[in-house]
């Protein structure tokens, strides 16, 4: 995930000498790029100067063994963005100090193809410019949403942040049943990842509610309608069901959380 924003920001015309990475043991692809921009990698933390955020995108159980050696970078309170799943904002200010300006993210995986979408939610103290500038580093990933109310981020989670597995699953059973149904198990493949990433590209491209798609194609008395019977029903079809998964990934996400 870090490589991707890093490419990202790249891309969209932040210079190597803008940006500082700590990380003790960056993957291949990473350290080709610090390389390739001369990316400054692992400095004294008290040569930076003149920070204005700080993006923290590490392993949860990472971070009260990383963040006490970053300190330092927080003496004049620039803004901390946080790209890891189930820490709070006071589990930073708890490193960083009370008044520190922190914005909360859940990005997710799609944001490794500029596809993704990240859900922030801002501290007390995070100003106009400082919200902008999070907006800014977070479009690199694909598109961003805010959320007045931190605790909404354990929502964002079960939709966006796990979603994506969601949307894999259902592919595998597409495949399955079309396997089921006869079809060679490499022509089942194809045809189940071309259609759901086929209907994703659709709804993105054309900016169309996803009802409104579902009804263009579906033909009264149909195929299509043959099968939504199926998945709309009113008691155990697929709406009632992402209404308990949600949930389920919503209440893990918030015991994570503390």
């Amino acid at each position: 995930m870090g490589t991707a924003m890093l490419q990202g920001w790249l891309d969209a015309g932040i210079t190597g000498d803008q940006v500082t990475i700590f990380d003790p043991a960056p993957p291949p692809e990473t350290m080709a790029v610090i390389a390739q921009h001369a990316i400054s990698h692992n400095p004294p933390v008290d040569s930076v100067e003149d920070i204005e955020a700080i993006l923290v995108a590490v392993k949860p159980q990472m971070v009260d063994e990383v963040l006490p050696t970053m300190t330092g970078l927080a003496s004049d309170k620039p803004l901390v963005v946080s790209v890891v799943a189930g820490k709070t904002i006071a589990a930073f200010r708890q490193h960083f100090g009370a008044a520190t300006p922190v914005i909360r993210t859940i990005p997710n995986t799609p944001a490794a193809v500029g596809r993704g979408i990240t859900a922030m939610a801002a501290s007390d103290g995070v100003s106009a410019r400082q919200s902008d500038l999070a907006m800014a580093l977070l479009a690199s990933l694909g598109e961003v949403v805010t959320v007045a109310d931190e605790t909404l981020i354990d929502a964002c989670t079960a939709i966006s942040g796990s979603g994506p597995a969601y949307i894999f699953y259902m592919t595998e059973c597409m495949t399955e049943a079309a396997v089921e149904l006869g079809l060679p198990a490499d022509v089942a493949e194809q045809l189940a990842r071309a259609t759901v990433a086929g209907a994703g590209e659709l709804m993105r491209a054309t900016g169309t509610p996803a009802g409104t798609l579902r009804e263009n194609v579906t033909s009264p008395n149909g195929t299509t309608y043959a099968a939504l019977q199926v998945l709309m029903a009113d008691a155990d079809g697929m709406k009632q069901l992402l209404i308990r998964a949600t949930a389920a990934a919503e209440r893990r996400s918030r015991e994570l959380a503390g």
